[in-house]
């Protein structure tokens, strides 16, 4: 009696590093998607784990920097705000700009500080930084909570403030926020697993760029008092982002369309830069952490 040989079953998944020099499954991506779940939930929960104050550390910080801005920048520089009270304006720029601080500070140690797991099991390595930008926006939202409860406040006190109509974009403004600090943080991630001094300057060059962005102060005003340099804040991407967000919250500065469109277009190269670099990293990081 002759056995027959089983038909041989095709391959579902083949993993090989020969890939393309700029891939990026979406397919892949949506068959990981509880993998993804579970990094987020990881995020969130290990953070603060044990801490004391626990998420307390989300309110905590942004109204501390709010607060001394204020005392710093309005009471002693004189910057002015026009109608918006200077705490609201202050808190407005500090909590869109720390999800992207976030969100760039923590994927840009993404190959080093998963070595361990990428060097044991495959997964799309994309997941790690998608998870950190995903997670942050719960400690965005805590922080706009926040926002809110001292808006309200505000206006209760009879403070000349509203909403903007273009409101409505604002997750597109989120959005726009977290894929340039996703691809920032991938791009810098990839060269801390060669250049091991990049991450010393991380830190220092986040808070330099802080300073560029329009955060503690409003766009007009660079122009006006320092126009032989505002084009380093008129270049900026995150600048327009955060005046924008501001013009949506508060009715306060100026809404610009090129701008935006300008801002469109930077974080569309600075992501399918970073995922280029990505995907040419991980295929031999693991020689070099």
């Amino acid at each position: 009696m002759n056995s027959s040989n089983p038909p041989e079953l095709p391959w579902l998944y083949t993993i090989s590093s020969k890939r393309k020099l700029f891939d990026f499954n979406f397919k892949e991506l949506w068959h990981y998607r509880d993998l993804l779940v579970l990094f987020v939930k990881r995020d969130v929960v290990t953070v603060y784990k044990q801490t004391i104050l626990g998420p307390l550390w989300y309110l905590i910080q942004p109204l501390f920097t709010a607060i001394t801005f204020t005392l710093i920048f309005n009471k002693v520089a004189n910057i002015e705000t026009g109608t918006v009270p200077p705490f609201l304006f202050n808190l407005a720029g500090i909590s869109i700009w720390n999800y992207f601080n976030n969100c760039l500070t923590s994927t840009s140690d993404t190959f080093k500080s998963n070595a361990a797991i990428f060097g044991k099991v495959y997964f799309p390595r994309l997941i790690m930084p998608l998870s950190v930008i995903i997670s942050n926006l719960l400690k965005f939202g805590i922080q706009l909570l926040i926002f809110l409860a001292f808006y309200m406040y505000f206006v209760f006190q009879g403070a000349d403030i509203q909403v903007h109509w273009t409101l409505i974009f604002f997750p597109l403004l989120i959005i726009m926020m977290g894929l340039l600090g996703l691809g920032l943080g991938m791009i810098i991630s990839s060269f801390v697993t060669k250049y091991r001094d990049l991450k010393f300057l991380i830190g220092f060059g986040i808070q330099l760029l802080m300073y560029v962005s329009a955060v503690m102060y409003p766009l007009a005003l660079m122009r006006e008092k320092l126009p032989r340099i505002a084009w380093l804040v008129e270049y900026n991407p995150l600048a327009y982002i955060i005046e924008t967000w501001r013009y949506m919250l508060l009715s306060s500065g100026t809404l610009s369309l090129p701008g935006i469109l300008y801002t469109i277009g930077v974080t569309l190269f600075v992501l399918l830069t970073g995922i280029l670099i990505f995907n040419r990293t991980e295929k031999t990081f693991i020689d070099t952490v």
